[in-house]
């Protein structure tokens, strides 16, 4: 009797879960800790550590699909507020590690920056559930400035990868509120200009001596180095050139799980959490670079899913965010692990090595079972 009551009691807790997102999740960690046991062979713990921050983030996933989505509206302004006094805060008194000033001890040492990645979508799609059906340009240059707040603070820290994330989580709610293609082309336009220029003028513009504007020496380097490794490659461009060998060296089939040569003799930096695509590559190949896109996408078409049959404006908006944010975090690290990207310190999305941001992406995840919670129980 007693057995079957757990057993019940199990059941209805994992009601809340959406069966096909939970076994896309459910994929990716299993995935990632394969990974990780061959990234992390001569790092006793880490993968004990990632169970426990994938056990942690399970429970943060159950908790929030059990919430209607009449409370994450309510929590939407105090999360923001409290998000962006947090960075004020950092920019203030903030602790300074490896130079940069991103942590803040309140008791505990905590990241705020990582609380903007959820609070940013919550706030916006918010801000426009509150005009639904009387959106004007007007509003569209509120949601612009609620945006720049905290992505200015986050950049000043710096850290362009979290400000990076946080403002693409923005600019995703804004763009499905339906700002008008006639301004998001110009701005597409002004990009390819600017990457254009850059590529043509690398030389003058990569020459020791030369500052930009905005950016800081380190973020310059990265760019130059992004664009040719081999000019400092002992140096920033180290990582690109040796995840490129790592990713090419795997070939169609992989080397083999736990035979990465590149992986095992310590070429790969950081190869337990930003670069870990580069030791699944190594060791898996093009085919399993396949299967693992595939799992992404399919975690993105059900997150769309979620997100185009959801009741409300404000849950369509959150759920479609949400859900570019995972597409947003996968696309710039495997970009900046291949070569493609500078490389801006952004984890792959339920794989990497870490808790904070395995929790806050657990946390995106609860947030779309919760609205595919909130539409079954409608149906029903």
């Amino acid at each position: 009797m007693d057995r079957r009551r757990v057993l019940s009691f199990i059941k209805s807790a994992l009601s809340g879960f959406d069966k096909p997102l939970s076994l896309i999740v459910f994929l990716l960690f299993a995935t990632g800790i394969v990974a990780l046991y061959s990234a992390a062979i001569d790092m006793p713990g880490r993968v004990e550590d990632q169970l426990r921050n994938i056990l942690l983030s399970y429970v943060v996933m159950l908790v929030i699909a059990y919430l209607p989505t009449q409370t994450l509206m309510r929590v939407a302004v105090p999360m923001y507020t409290v998000g962006v006094a947090l960075l004020i805060a950092v920019a203030m008194f903030g602790l300074i590690r490896k130079g940069a000033r991103r942590w803040l001890y309140v008791g505990m040492v905590i990241q705020p920056s990582e609380i903007m990645k959820i609070s940013m979508p919550l706030m916006l799609a918010w801000y426009f559930q509150k005009r639904e059906g009387v959106i004007r340009w007007f509003d569209f240059a509120v949601a612009l400035l609620l945006l720049l707040v905290p992505v200015g603070l986050i950049a000043k820290q710096p850290d362009l990868g979290t400000a990076l994330l946080v403002m693409a989580a923005g600019v995703y709610v804004i763009y499905f509120a339906g700002l008008s293609w006639k301004l998001i082309l110009p701005l597409l336009g002004l990009l390819v200009v600017a990457v254009t220029l850059l590529i043509t003028f690398q030389n003058d513009m990569c020459a020791p001596g030369v500052n930009w504007p905005v950016l800081h020496d380190y973020q310059q380097h990265r760019i130059c180095t992004l664009l040719d490794p081999t000019t400092d490659p002992l140096g920033k461009g180290f990582h690109t050139i040796q995840s490129i060998i790592a990713i090419g060296s795997g070939g169609v089939q992989g080397k083999g799980w736990l035979k990465g040569t590149q992986t095992h003799l310590e070429f790969i930096p950081e190869k337990h959490t930003d670069f870990i695509f580069a030791v699944y590559s190594e060791e898996f190949g093009l085919i399993g670079n396949a299967l693992l896109l595939v799992l992404y996408l399919l975690l993105i078409f059900r997150g769309l899913f979620i997100a185009a049959n959801a009741p409300t404006l404000f849950s369509r908006l959150l759920a479609g965010s949400i859900t570019l944010i995972f597409f947003t975090y996968a696309f710039v690290n495997m970009g900046m692990v291949s070569g493609i990207l500078p490389v801006v310190g952004v984890p792959l999305p339920l794989m990497s090595y870490g808790g904070t941001a395995l929790v806050t992406l657990g946390a995106g995840i609860g947030i779309l079972m919760s609205i595919s919670r909130q539409k079954r129980l409608i149906q029903t």
